[in-house]
């Protein structure tokens, strides 16, 4: 029997539980869509496809479908999208995470402030699209150290620095330190969730003591890819699954001890399904 470490923060945060809990109770009361899907898991869309709720990747989709109740996902979305389906004549159920509405109000009120907006986080994320339109004026998305040192603005304007709630705090730093070595007038927020951080504390303090990591979630979220790097710099045999039939169990079989963590849109069930299979069958 394996000794099997389960982070305690495995699985959905509570934005991603509010949300998925939202679409299962309109799907009982009519016609459903949620704009996008409503979290990254495969395994929750498809039970919720099978109970009628239908997702729109695009806009556009929405002036041929019947009307209904469109979801926002916890992603969250730019003000067009909200004032586009209300003109529609579409019911808007709003699950965006209260963290990101929170980022939502924050570059709002700095943006009419005249104040450039630098969003820390992956541009073709939709979290970060979603923040992109709330801004008012400029905004500039910076991912990567070397952005980061191309970055300039010319004139006084205010720099406003926020975060993609699931982005690596470690790199957030990093990257708000090169910013603030320019020299610009800079106010510095923050805004990845406090369900983030200890996520990704406790998987790299796990990944140092183990022979083995398993990080379960769906290949395309953002909060599960920051784990699986985490890991891996601290842990080399590290695994990336969205489902236990992704996992290789030949791998375990000549370790002793293997650490678990999952994503926020990860579900118990599959996160037991892993324990329960490493920890009694290997």
């Amino acid at each position: 029997m394996k000794d099997v470490r389960l982070a305690k923060s495995a699985g959905f945060c509570f934005g991603v539980k509010r949300a998925v809990n939202t679409v299962y109770k309109e799907a009982q009361k009519g016609i459903v869509y949620t704009y996008g899907p409503i979290i990254h898991n495969e395994e929750v869309v498809k039970d919720l496809e099978k109970r009628g709720v239908k997702v729109v990747e695009d806009l556009e989709t929405f002036q041929d479908l019947p009307k209904g109740t469109v979801i926002i996902r916890s992603h969250g979305v730019a003000k067009d999208v909200y004032d586009f389906l209300e003109n529609k004549g579409f019911k808007i159920v709003d699950a965006t995470c209260p963290y990101v509405l929170k980022i939502h109000r924050i570059v709002k009120e700095h943006s009419k402030r005249g104040e450039h907006i630098l969003i820390i986080g992956n541009d073709k994320h939709p979290e970060v699209e979603g923040i992109k339109g709330w801004c008012f004026g400029n905004a500039t998305v910076v991912q990567t150290k070397e952005k980061a040192k191309e970055f300039t603005l010319s004139g006084n304007q205010r720099i406003c620095i926020v975060s993609q709630t699931t982005f690596n705090y470690k790199k957030f730093q990093e990257l708000v330190e090169i910013i603030q070595k320019k020299g610009y007038d800079i106010i510095v927020l923050n805004t990845i969730c406090n369900a983030t951080e200890e996520r990704q504390t406790e998987a790299r303090a796990i990944a140092k003591n183990v022979d083995a990591m398993i990080v379960i979630g769906g290949k395309s979220s953002s909060n599960t890819q920051k784990l699986f790097e985490i890991c891996k710099m601290e842990c080399e045999n590290t695994y990336y699954i969205q489902t236990l039939g992704d996992l290789d169990l030949t791998k375990l079989e000549s370790v002793d001890n293997v650490g678990i963590t999952a994503g926020a849109s990860t579900p118990n069930n599959i996160i037991e399904e892993v324990q329960k299979k490493v920890r009694n069958e290997l």
